[in-house]
């Protein structure tokens, strides 16, 4: 993971609240990746690694719900590096996937 955005919303209103973090992922970044988010390993070589990042992200984030599209493939993302560096994972329950809303919603729509 080499990048976090989050932003606090009570009552579906933005509170200005927000969490955006960049991460060294300690390994090389492969092109392929680069080439879907533009972060270069130049770039991303003085940022912070997860670890040092993660109490915060878990003070931010809370006990609320959480609320992303494709809330699964990114929260996997989430999951895998806090238990890399030795937290407790995100509860499933907590998800709210806005792409199985939109897909029950318009069935057979584009969800992107």
């Amino acid at each position: 993971m080499v990048e976090i955005g989050c932003i606090e919303m009570v009552g579906r209103v933005m509170t200005g609240n927000t969490f955006h973090a960049y991460f060294n992922p300690e390994r090389a970044m492969p092109s392929a990746a680069e080439n879907v988010h533009g972060l270069s390993d130049k770039f991303l070589s003085d940022k912070p690694f997860f670890s040092q990042k993660a109490d915060e992200l878990i003070e931010f984030l809370g006990d609320c719900p959480l609320v992303a599209h494709n809330a699964s493939f990114d929260f996997g993302f989430v999951n895998a590096e806090l238990l890399r560096v030795g937290k407790i994972a995100l509860a499933p329950a907590r998800m709210i996937d806005t792409v199985a809303m939109a897909r029950r919603l318009h069935p057979g729509g584009k969800h992107s």
